[in-house]
């Protein structure tokens, strides 16, 4: 993990997030039930969500695993990661990873569906970033729109894949 361009490592699990960069917190229910969270922690390991997402996935591994990297596009823009942690869990299950030389933005987010103690099953997008070059400072707020419309977007489509059919 030498090549991260940040030096604050796994700070989406174990908190608190950094000062010198903005913050994302987005949370949503995804649904109920045993089945709902094993449907929807597949999805964030399998990098499916991200995908039916509309996201372009490139990456090394079929799971998100520390140490896979992946190259998430989205429009014009490419965003190289490395997976910095992951969890599989009896209630908890995702991963973070950071950014990579020739991101945009400089800092790491996370993707992580929790099963609560009724069976709700909520899905939480945490990031800290920063820009990295001079399109993340020319974007501004934009760039912060786009980020806070993505989690909204990976929760829309995670409550899609886990609806469980009866």
């Amino acid at each position: 993990m030498t090549d991260l361009t940040y030096p604050q490592i796994g700070l989406t699990r174990t908190g608190p997030l950094p000062d010198g960069y903005r913050h994302l917190r987005y949370r949503t229910g995804i649904g109920s039930g045993p089945a709902v969270y094993a449907i929807a922690g597949e999805a964030l390991l399998t990098f499916r969500m991200h995908r039916a997402t509309g996201a372009r996935i490139r990456t090394d591994a079929e799971r998100a695993v520390p140490g896979v990297r992946l190259t998430v596009g989205l429009g014009p823009v490419s965003a190289p990661c490395e997976v910095v942690w992951s969890a599989q869990e009896e209630d908890r299950t995702g991963f973070g990873y950071g950014t990579l030389p020739g991101h945009p933005a400089s800092g790491e987010e996370a993707f992580v569906v929790e099963r609560d103690e009724r069976g709700d099953v909520w899905f939480t997008a945490t990031a800290f970033s920063r820009p990295a070059g001079a399109l993340m400072r020319l974007a501004g707020p934009f760039a912060v729109l786009v980020q806070h419309t993505y989690a909204r977007r990976c929760g829309q489509v995670l409550r899609r894949l886990s609806t469980v059919r009866r």
